[in-house]
């Protein structure tokens, strides 16, 4: 049977590095190609919520590529901000900079801390139709200041008490066990093997 194969949905390089090693972790070895999403495919991100977006993502890049593709919309809700930057987070700011800076700012004298970090994942067959989703969610608290190298996005700000770390300083191990994505794909990880190695799952691209 040709091996399947599967597109992630993003253009993050920080996301396709974590997918990358959950698919790694979670599936037997060489069982999926994993390929990058096309250059210049775009999709708009219209939904009302993670999943609505998560959705959006792994149908377009699917029926684009005529491959199974798995995509996430992923945010942070902090409590004293009423949930924001929640589906934006990505366009919060320009760079993660600005948007770190623009998170401080806007807690500036705040004494709850408080966050969530949020990832709805979805894979779509390929014709676009929606395979599965799922969910998952990490509790913490954002810093006054970024702690840590590693990481992207506001993780060098979300601190995990647990741990004692914030993401930026976590080992892949431990981002895949406390992380959001980590946790949103171990829900799907038993069905996404399943269904990628049905005889009728092998597609080309």
């Amino acid at each position: 049977m040709t091996r399947p194969v599967l597109i992630i949905a993003s253009s993050n390089s920080g996301k396709l590095a974590e997918f990358r090693e959950l698919l790694q972790e979670g599936l037997p070895h060489g069982a999926v190609e994993v390929r990058p999403q096309p250059a210049g495919v775009t999709v708009e991100e219209t939904g009302a919520d993670f999943l609505a977006n998560a959705c959006l993502k792994a149908a377009a890049v699917a029926r684009f590529t005529g491959a199974w593709a798995l995509a996430d919309d992923s945010g942070l809700c902090v409590d004293a901000l009423d949930g924001r930057p929640g589906i934006h987070s990505a366009r919060y700011a320009p760079s993660d900079a600005q948007r770190m800076g623009r998170l401080l700012e806007e807690l500036t004298g705040c004494r709850d801390r408080s966050a969530r970090f949020i990832t709805a994942l979805a894979l779509a067959w390929p014709d676009g139709s929606i395979a599965l989703t799922g969910q998952g969610v990490s509790h913490g608290a954002i810093l006054e200041a970024p702690i840590g190298e590693g990481g992207f996005g506001y993780d060098p700000l979300f601190w995990i008490p647990a741990v004692g770390r914030s993401f930026a300083q976590m080992t892949p191990a431990q981002k895949r066990r406390h992380g959001h994505r980590g946790r949103a794909f171990a829900g799907l990880q038993p069905q996404l093997a399943a269904l990628l190695h049905q005889p009728s799952s092998s597609s080309e691209v």
